[in-house]
């Protein structure tokens, strides 16, 4: 896929994409950070209850759980995870 920018100003192409590649290279971090943070939550919940978060979440979102509170938090663990994993994986398929 190619993405054509419009850029307002009297920039360089270097210059853009200098702050284009900074920007998404702070992303990188922020996203490796994020992945990190909730991976961490969700083995936590997966060693509690003894099972993984792929079917934890298959489980949940068809009802067939509890709604324990540590549930809701799992739920948002993993979404945030899943979330975050894609927005990497975004990130690093973007070539300038």
């Amino acid at each position: 896929m190619t993405l054509t920018l419009d850029i307002k100003g009297d920039f360089t192409p270097q210059e853009v994409s200098e702050v284009i590649f900074e920007a998404l290279d702070l992303n990188e971090r922020v996203a490796k950070f994020k992945i990190k943070k909730y991976s961490g939550i969700c083995e936590n919940f997966e060693k509690k209850y003894g099972i993984n978060s792929g079917l934890f979440m298959e489980r949940f979102e068809a009802g067939k759980i509890g709604d324990e509170d540590g549930f809701f938090d799992w739920y948002a663990a993993k979404r945030g995870l899943d979330i975050w994993n894609k927005r990497l994986e975004i990130i690093r398929a973007i070539d300038i």
